[in-house]
């Protein structure tokens, strides 16, 4: 059987993620470490555009989506990865892809309990029940002692590898752009570009808005499973309001429903906020000010040339 283009790409991406880890010893820790933060952004970026952009929402609480997943996934992979390793023939790879898929999950299905009731809602008013949502996580994650509480959670195995990083950034990008082209998918763009005319035309724009959520959520909380075997430490305070508004400017910056563009936004910022580290406090200044300029040079996004 002849495999399309799109699933030739993911493919070989796949097998190129698996070459380059296989020589990750040999790599300078610190670029290795931006690599690894780079696909996992890309991977957020990509989760909320299907929300934010191709659907037409405005989420403000990705951060607790991710927050779920790494912390389910660190919880599995920290208190029950002894009893689950010999039931798995001692394979940490499967212990890992169990952890990542139980913390995708649990986030696909906070994604379907927040969007089903808030989602009768539009614009701003969805923007403060998202992100209402992701400090009620933020907070309830705090106030867990068998998790850390605002201590942050410890010793979580570091499992992650550019294999597994870049690998679910590919997957991610591939689900996304394929959901969105297929038949069905068209949906999302018939909801973000007209809701009435789209519920005229037969479509549910409320089923499209709940699935985008879903599958948003769902990334996202592998994402945060990654991250979190990946800096073997976890706190709250680091999913906070702040870490949705980054993901929220990646996809402004790239623009809206623009996969290309969002990928390129998300690598761009993630190694403009390393560089900037010489600047020590006055970093996020710094940062920020370049924001506001280059959202008044392109407020239609760096990177927006249509949809796709």
């Amino acid at each position: 059987m002849k495999l399309p283009r799109a699933q030739w790409l993911l493919l070989a991406a796949l097998l190129v993620s698996a070459a380059v880890s296989y020589f990750s010893p040999a790599y300078n820790p610190y670029f290795l470490d931006i690599a690894l933060t780079c696909a996992i952004n890309v991977t957020l970026a990509v989760s909320l555009n299907l929300i934010n952009g191709y659907t037409g929402q405005f989420s403000l609480g990705h951060a607790g989506f991710m927050a779920i997943g790494a912390y389910a996934a660190a919880l599995l992979t920290t208190s029950f990865g002894a009893t689950l390793l010999p039931l798995l023939a001692g394979q940490a790879w499967l212990l890992f892809l169990l952890a990542l898929a139980a913390g995708g999950l649990l986030a696909a299905l906070a994604g379907l309990v927040v969007g089903a009731p808030s989602l009768r809602l539009r614009g701003d008013y969805l923007a403060i029940v998202t992100l209402g949502f992701g400090e009620i996580i933020r907070v309830i994650l705090q106030n867990i002692d068998s998790v850390g509480g605002s201590r942050g959670m410890i010793g979580i195995p570091g499992y992650t590898t550019l294999f597994w990083a870049c690998g679910l950034a590919a997957v991610a990008v591939y689900c996304v752009w394929a959901l969105v082209h297929s038949t069905y998918g068209r949906g999302f763009i018939a909801v973000a570009d007209n809701e009435i005319a789209a519920e005229a035309m037969g479509i549910n724009a409320t089923r499209y808005k709940i699935a985008a959520f879903v599958v948003g959520a769902f990334f996202a909380g592998l994402a945060g499973g990654v991250y979190a075997h990946l800096k073997q430490y976890i706190a709250p305070q680091g999913f906070g309001f702040d870490k949705s508004i980054e993901i929220v400017v990646f996809v402004i910056l790239g623009g809206m429903g623009n996969t290309a563009g969002v990928i390129a936004a998300a690598l761009l910022l993630t190694l403009l906020t390393e560089s900037l580290r010489q600047f020590g406090d006055y970093r996020m200044i710094v940062y920020s000010l370049l924001i506001i300029v280059l959202m008044i040079l392109r407020p239609q996004g760096l990177f927006r040339w249509g949809r796709g």
